[in-house]
């Protein structure tokens, strides 16, 4: 008998994208149950070649659910996710409430699985901002190789980070600007059409933002604590798919062609990586595509022992929906949970 499986954010960009991806993978699930506020009841969501009806999020029994998928702002996750937990229904959240709590798994597979383990304290594992997932990806095999002590990354990061508001203001921007209409920014700081903007969520007081925080504290929760990270974070005008200017510096000597086959051999990576025109991959290829890409791998000659690397990848599925059906698939393929209807 197979898994009940709850998505709850079901009508957004994510939850959406884990609908497709359930399907496309065949996870063994029996009953998937679509959530959402109330104003998104009966609404309808594809799930493979069936179509769903939105049911309310509050008014669903998790007792009888043995996953349920959050994708429904940090809001929604804190105040539900402690309840879904404590009727036995293993939450795996893709907001950022939960992802620097002690007692909660912060996953990537290709890169911890391991943790997962400690899911039982809560019953809650935390998904990873969608610019550190990728970027942990392509680290990871080079930290086994030859021990990385500081990282500095650039992200470029597309506006469907920022949910349907975003895409939709790039949209209408962009047609603004062709029509020689007023350009208006609503969800941005500033006009996102034709242009990039330094700033993603709040700023902290040291004057990062709380997005360049997230990378930074998160690649230490998963990879290693002792790694120093800096980040700038920045919105660009490009739809689907995160970019990262990468520049690494290790313990140990590693050049760009051990490089190169490290990440040839990792899980989860894609080399794509010539010395020509085109010879690379942009975030417009990676689109609808599960690999992290990695291209332009070169030696830093400022530094003993460095490398540069370009890091691409969809944010809908790495950064967020696929990162976390492969977290339930963890549960299921290590026996870590069992259906509840087969205990019953």
């Amino acid at each position: 008998m197979g898994f009940t499986i709850a998505i709850a954010g079901a009508t957004g960009n994510v939850g959406r994208e884990m609908l497709d991806i359930l399907a496309e993978r065949g996870f063994p699930a029996d009953t998937v149950v679509p959530l959402a506020s109330r104003r998104s009841v009966g609404q309808e969501v594809s799930f493979g070649d069936k179509t769903l009806n939105v049911q309310a999020l509050e008014n669903h029994d998790f007792s009888t659910t043995d996953i349920c998928l959050m994708s429904a702002g940090g809001s929604v996750s804190k105040e539900w996710a402690p309840k879904i937990g404590a009727a036995g229904s293993v939450v795996i959240d893709n907001s950022s409430a939960f992802r620097y709590d002690p007692d909660v798994p912060l996953i990537v597979p290709e890169v911890n699985a391991d943790a997962i383990e400690g899911f039982a304290k809560k019953n809650i594992i935390a998904n990873p901002n969608c610019s550190t997932a990728q970027l942990v990806v392509a680290l990871k095999p080079l930290h086994d190789a030859a021990t990385i002590r500081r990282v500095v990354v650039a992200t470029y990061q597309s506006v469907s980070g920022a949910g349907k508001e975003g895409m939709d203001e790039l949209f209408a921007q962009t047609r603004a600007v062709y029509v020689a209409d007023p350009v208006e920014a609503k969800k941005f700081t500033k006009r996102i059409a034709f242009n990039v903007i330094p700033h993603i969520d709040v700023f902290m007081e040291d004057g990062s933002t709380k997005e360049e925080w997230k990378v930074m504290a998160e690649t230490k929760k998963m990879l290693d604590p002792k790694i120093k990270v800096t980040c700038t974070a920045v919105r660009v005008p490009v739809f689907i798919g995160h970019s990262e200017a990468v520049n690494i510096e290790f313990e140990n000597e590693i050049t760009a062609d051990q490089a190169r086959d490290i990440l040839r051999e990792a899980p989860g990576c894609l080399v794509v990586d010539k010395h020509e025109d085109g010879g690379y991959t942009t975030p417009y290829e990676s689109a609808g595509e599960d690999a992290t890409y990695i291209s332009r791998i070169r030696e830093d000659q400022t530094l003993d022992n460095g490398l540069n690397m370009w890091v691409v990848s969809d944010n809908l599925r790495k950064g967020a929906a696929l990162n976390t059906v492969q977290i339930a698939e963890i549960l299921v393929n290590r026996g870590l949970i069992t259906p509840k209807r087969q205990a019953a």
